[in-house]
């Protein structure tokens, strides 16, 4: 079983993918490639210390992860660091998040695309499991972390990803399970294959009864952009995901429509999608899992499709004789209507700057660490028919110091509820082969991802 294409069979002596809307084709090659060169995985925190790792083909020595050291000093920020590294016998792909990365050793090529992936589908999976993914919950949790980690890669082949099938096979931590096993000596792990391990719809246990029956989607949507210093926009895309929460009894198939499918040309569905359907009426047509899950991601790169909600006009003018200035303007631009929560402007300063002397106008509190040199403005709520919040003061420069080279660039975070700026809409969800009538909500939400302000 693999997440990404269903089912892979060996049938007269060619490798197959059912599940998808074709068979025999390369990304069951990839996939097989990709279970025979993943070795072991590595999880550092933030410190740069390996707390636990796993090997499946071979044990790969932990030096390995001094070339991954070695870019990460060299790298300004996490985000910088390459996310496919070369070394003599292996190559590291790692992700980050959480203040972790996960580092995956790889003897030969492979798509790193889908190592990536299936790195996130692991944290994902922690999530899920756990409450949170991070360095405390994983050390909490070992032994579930190491079942889990042994099912969904099987000696180097992906097996199992979907949630709800692990979940039948090792079952989720809890307090009153902890104090059971304990007694009797009980595992974690089912003596049973999972309901739906060999059936059609693998992500979808047989049996679900709840006593109410309800669905959620929740369109979310992150605005990547870059400004120049004139405030005009270099570089704009939006990446977005449907997110589902699904309560239903039974083998309900549901169809989704949408206003204005045309916005939706770089797509990535769930397995449990009818994409031949997709293609054909621009439907998404599919029997859910049960539980929370991805049902698809989309990428809108049109610069014109693209509004920023946020305006930002930074000014910086750094002096000889150890003295600078710094005047920072925010307020809302294109939001709907809506009001922009949880603004907040962060600023990497010169290293030649000491300290700063601000004052806020209209909104926020802002700090500044000494030691980063980050200036963290919390701008708070922005909306329209209100005066512009803006930062104004001085900068103190270290005596002797040069004049930078370049002015700072500043990040944006905010949050934007009820609105998706690409404009997409969820037109109707209907539910056929169940006879009860759940409720439905749908709910929007846009988010900053990289955003960037050029001074």
């Amino acid at each position: 079983k693999a997440q990404f294409g269903g089912v892979i069979l060996r049938v007269g002596g060619k490798w197959t993918l059912r599940g998808r809307r074709t068979e025999g084709c390369s990304i069951v090659e990839d996939f097989i490639r990709l279970g025979k060169m993943i070795h072991s995985l590595f999880m550092i925190n933030g410190s740069g210390d390996v707390f636990m790792e796993k090997h499946w083909k071979s044990v790969v020595e932990r030096n390995v992860c001094d070339y991954f050291f070695e870019a990460q000093n060299k790298a300004s920020t996490p985000d910088n660091i390459p996310p496919v590294i070369t070394t003599p016998h292996y190559y590291l792909i790692s992700i980050y998040r959480s203040n972790m990365y996960f580092v995956a050793a790889v003897q030969q090529e492979v798509a790193p695309l889908f190592v990536i992936e299936f790195l996130h589908r692991i944290m994902d999976t922690f999530q899920d499991y756990f409450g949170a993914c991070n360095e405390l919950e994983i050390k909490e949790h070992y032994v579930i972390v190491y079942e889990l980690l042994e099912e969904m890669l099987d000696n180097g082949f992906p097996l199992a990803t979907e949630i709800n099938v692990l979940k039948e096979m090792i079952r989720p931590p809890s307090m009153l399970r902890a104090a059971m096993d304990s007694v009797t000596g009980g595992s974690h792990v089912a003596s049973t294959l999972p309901t739906g391990q060999l059936s059609n719809v693998p992500w979808r246990r047989v049996g679900v009864k709840y006593a109410n029956n309800e669905t959620y989607f929740d369109l979310v949507e992150e605005v990547h952009c870059i400004v120049d210093k004139s405030g005009a926009t270099i570089f704009a895309e939006i990446q977005g995901a449907i997110e589902v929460e699904c309560k239903l009894s039974g083998m309900p198939d549901l169809t989704l429509s949408f206003m204005n499918p045309r916005l939706l040309d770089d797509v990535s569905f769930h397995p449990c999608v009818r994409f031949r359907r997709w293609e054909a009426e621009r439907i998404l047509s599919f029997v859910p899992p049960d539980g929370k899950f991805r049902l698809m991601s989309y990428h809108i790169s049109a610069q014109n499709v693209v509004a920023l909600p946020v305006y930002v006009k930074p000014t910086f003018s750094f002096r000889e004789g150890g003295s600078g200035r710094i005047d920072i303007s925010c307020g809302p631009k294109q939001t709907m209507g809506q009001v922009v929560e949880n603004v907040v402007l962060e600023v990497q300063m010169p290293k030649c700057v000491m300290t700063v002397n601000l004052a806020s106008t209209n909104a926020g509190l802002y700090t500044f660490d000494p030691v980063s040199k980050v200036l963290r403005w919390e701008v708070g709520k922005v909306q329209l028919h209100r005066p512009a919040a803006s930062l104004t003061g001085s900068a103190t420069m270290q005596s002797g110091s040069a004049v930078p080279d370049s002015n700072p660039t500043s990040t944006v975070q905010f949050k934007l509820p009820h609105v998706a700026v690409s404009g997409l809409k969820v037109n109707r969800l209907d539910i056929y082969g169940e006879k009860y009538k759940p409720f439905k909500g749908v709910k929007y939400m846009t988010k900053a991802g990289k955003y960037q302000i050029r001074a």
